[in-house]
C-alpha cells in the first residue's frame, strides 16, 4: 500500500487556506482554481475505478464549497493511487493550483 499522506496533507492545507480566505479572494479566482483541481482529481479517480467509462464532471457547488470539493476529491484519489510517482504527481497538482489560487 502506498503512503498518500503527502497528498492528504497538501490538500488539507490548501482547503484550510481557502476556508480562511476572504470572499473577495475566492471571487477573484481562488474558488474557480480549486474547483478545477477537484474536477481533475475526480477525473483521475474515475479513470482508475471505472476505466473506459464516459467521464463525469464534478458540479460547481459554489465558491464556499470549493474547499470541501478538493478535500473529497483528493481523499477519493488517495484511495486508488498505486505508486509513489502518482502521489508525487497529485501533490504537485495541488501545489500548482494553490499557487495559482494565491492562497
Amino acid at each position: 500500500m502506498v503512503d498518500t499522506t503527502p497528498l492528504t496533507r497538501a490538500v488539507d492545507h490548501f482547503a484550510d487556506r481557502l476556508r480562511a480566505a476572504p470572499q473577495s479572494r475566492l471571487q477573484r479566482g481562488a474558488a474557480a482554481e480549486a474547483l478545477e483541481l477537484a474536477r481533475e482529481l475526480a477525473r483521475r479517480t474515475q479513470a482508475v475505478e471505472e476505466p473506459g467509462t464516459p467521464l463525469r464532471e464534478m458540479p460547481d457547488a459554489g465558491m464556499f464549497a470549493a474547499a470541501d470539493q478538493i478535500t473529497v476529491a483528493a481523499h477519493d484519489l488517495a484511495l486508488v493511487l498505486q505508486d509513489e510517482g502518482q502521489v508525487e504527481e497529485a501533490v504537485e497538482l495541488v501545489g500548482q493550483a494553490q499557487r495559482r489560487a494565491g492562497v
